[in-house]
């Protein structure tokens, strides 16, 4: 694989990661822009290494490329816990470190070159995190801030 093309992958994958990380960011969560994209162009490297491994070694050993990117859906779950934080009664940080899951996903598809699934599913990744809040905030009558409401429209007690 020719350089650029390398560069190209990679280059790709941060943009789309920071893409989402933007959206993070704006909301103040603790996984933002630079995190997003570091996650995905790393993915993406992880794929490429696991590309370049199958070329180089496929045809003297038995070698499967999934295996790398298959640590990389597990592996992100290390980063992911962490930003998850449970206080009190609530759990907060679940969809930051859903949306560092998606951006690996989709460093792992600039990686292996599928830039059609890598665009999908960054837009559909924004179009979750963007307008999913404003609808379950109306579904389930709290606000876009995440504090619950009861019945009379004030904070819900526990």
């Amino acid at each position: 694989m020719e350089h650029w093309h390398i560069f190209l992958r990679i280059l790709l994958a941060a943009f789309l990661g920071a893409l989402i990380g933007v959206e993070r960011e704006y909301f103040g969560k603790a996984a933002g822009f630079r995190t997003h994209a570091l996650v995905s162009a790393a993915a993406s490297l992880i794929m490429l290494v696991s590309i370049e491994i199958f070329e180089r070694y496929g045809a003297k050993v038995s070698v499967d490329p999934s295996r790398i990117a298959a640590q990389v859906v597990s592996g992100i779950g290390f980063i992911g816990a962490g930003a998850i934080i449970r206080s009190g009664g609530s759990v907060k940080g679940i969809t930051t470190a859903a949306s560092l899951w998606s951006v690996s996903a989709i460093g792992l598809a600039c990686g292996m070159g599928f830039y059609d699934g890598a665009l999908y599913a960054t837009a559909v990744v924004i179009i979750i995190l963007l307008i999913f809040t404003k609808l379950e905030a109306k579904l389930i009558k709290k606000p876009a801030n995440g504090t619950p409401q009861d019945h009379e429209g004030g904070p819900a007690k526990e």
